[in-house]
């Protein structure tokens, strides 16, 4: 669970961290604390029901509230806004700085951006925190011991969702991995472990084939991590890494990955803790920052007092802590707790023999309040520190390295391509300074030596590269692109190929 209140931070620059070190007044005393503003959206499906719910928990357990609600998401959608939020909507966001937000509904087709991804990256919440612990014997689950917390990557990555069809056969999404992006959510995660006190975190990406992007993210991981000395540390590829985490996980604390796979294997975690629908999630940025169930809105449920508001309660009790308010966040997750302990179960973790009686959203909100105040037994209690602080304090960004420009890759659309034939026509370009060095389709080297069994698509890399002792320029790059123009060629896009401090700064294709 995140530790103790997160707070309010100046704008960031490109290769910066910003500090957390100022104390703020407790704000977990209902008869003398300041309300503290929130945007409060209850969403589609089960939304209003689980946010209902929700609402009537923390309040009665003291969270000192100044509530503001926004429409956002299907009702918006359908008076013909794309993007499922109203601009006055964004105002209240950027005034409060805290959404708690139940599940929306996007609609299917017709272009529609995941309102949740837009939010995320417009307002700069680069964290997504997801806390995923098991609750045996009262939930199934065939991990007694699991209690990790997975950081996720929030805003690059291909969640970008940069994405082109190229030609007729061929599409792409560009993956997008930053120095700045790496340090911050790194960082974030080794303090996360500090101020909760976590023993190790461990990084998963897949470097061993994209070593320039995920190979970034590693070594990032691997300079930062020499900066806690007692905090473990260790470097997974995803894919074992992830086999890993399904079948014992209780061989990690702290995982931080990548913006993908932070996502996939989050859901994993939630769901082999017992249910993705007990999930909540943090999303934290500079200026605003999020609260949500993990899970989406379930319209088949809605309406219909069966929704489990546990998602988005554990969403609320990290808002609480982020605020400040972590005695009330402590109150009310034990109270939860104790209800899961006693038995009171909604129909998904509903189990004969183990629950002893089934509710419905309503009823289990109840429960729940009745039993503020009150601390498991069997269970872990969970104790939030009011001070502890998380220092994401600025560091210097370094010497930039030296770019230098030395080719260029020339993409293009041939559905009758051959690479002999391609490659005829393009040494006759006849640029000064440049020669045609390797074709590649799909990232496979298909010329020079090209094996004849390599399957071509209509999308074809063509590399230029310097040839003699000067530089490899701009103007190249416009004289090969008027040049393959004048010979038929049709360009779908370029790429700079450029070495920083010597070192490549591109791939190389397969075979190459």
């Amino acid at each position: 669970m995140t530790g103790g209140p997160l707070r309010e931070r100046e704008p960031a620059g490109f290769d910066t961290f910003h500090s957390l070190d100022a104390k703020e007044p407790s704000l977990t005393t209902p008869t003398t604390a300041k309300k503290v503003p929130i945007t409060v959206a209850h969403g589609d499906g089960i939304g209003p029901e689980i946010m209902d719910a929700t609402l009537r928990i923390i309040l009665a357990a003291g969270a000192q509230l100044d509530i503001e609600e926004i429409a956002i998401g299907e009702s918006v959608y359908n008076r013909g806004l794309q993007s499922g939020i109203e601009p006055a909507s964004w105002e209240s966001l950027r005034r409060t700085k805290v959404f708690l937000k139940a599940p929306i509904t996007t609609p299917q087709g017709g272009g529609f951006k995941s309102l949740n991804v837009t939010v995320r990256k417009t307002l700069g919440m680069y964290a997504n925190v997801r806390p995923c612990a098991s609750l045996h014997p009262f939930v199934a689950t065939k991990h007694p011991n699991m209690d990790i917390v997975i950081v996720r990557e929030n805003e690059e990555d291909v969640y970008g969702g940069i994405e082109h069809r190229q030609t007729n056969q061929v599409a792409q999404c560009l993956k997008l991995i930053s120095r700045p992006g790496s340090k911050r959510i790194v960082r974030y995660a080794f303090e996360y472990a500090r101020a909760n006190k976590r023993k190790k975190v461990t990084c998963f990406t897949k470097d061993n084939i994209m070593k320039i992007t995920d190979g970034l993210f590693h070594r990032t991981f691997e300079e930062i991590a020499k900066e806690y000395p007692e905090i473990e540390s260790e470097h997974w590829i995803v894919d074992i890494g992830a086999a890993k985490m399904a079948d014992t996980p209780e061989a990690f604390d702290v995982i931080v990955m990548p913006n993908l796979y932070g996502d996939v294997l989050s859901d994993v975690a939630a769901q082999i803790t017992g249910s993705v629908g007990l999930a909540g999630s943090a999303n934290i940025g500079d200026h605003c920052s999020m609260f949500e169930a993990i899970h989406g809105s379930a319209p088949r449920r809605a309406g219909q007092n069966l929704a489990n508001p546990s998602g988005l309660l554990h969403g609320a009790i990290l808002m609480l802590v982020h605020i400040g308010q972590s005695k009330t966040a402590e109150a009310v997750h034990n109270a939860w707790l104790k209800t899961i302990e006693d038995g009171i179960h909604t129909y998904d973790i509903y189990t004969e023999g183990v629950s002893k009686q089934k509710v419905g959203t309503r009823e289990f909100a109840d429960a729940v309040i009745a039993r503020l105040g009150k601390r498991p037994s069997q269970l872990k209690p969970v104790e939030y520190a009011e001070d502890a602080v998380m220092n994401l304090a600025i560091r210097p960004a370094g010497k930039p390295p030296m770019k230098v420009r030395v080719g260029v890759d020339i993409f293009i659309d041939r559905r009758d391509g051959n690479p002999d034939h391609i490659a005829e026509l393009m040494q006759k370009f006849n640029v000064p300074g440049t020669k045609l060095t390797v074709i590649a389709n799909r990232g496979t080297k298909v010329w020079p030596n090209g094996n004849p069994d390599t399957y071509w698509s209509d999308h074809w890399s063509c590399r230029f590269e310097g040839d003699g002792d000067g530089l490899f320029t701009q103007e190249h790059v416009v004289k090969l692109l008027e040049v393959a123009a004048k010979a038929g060629f049709d360009v779908v896009k370029t790429e700079g190929l450029f070495t920083f401090n010597g070192e490549r700064g591109y791939s190389l294709a397969q075979g190459q």
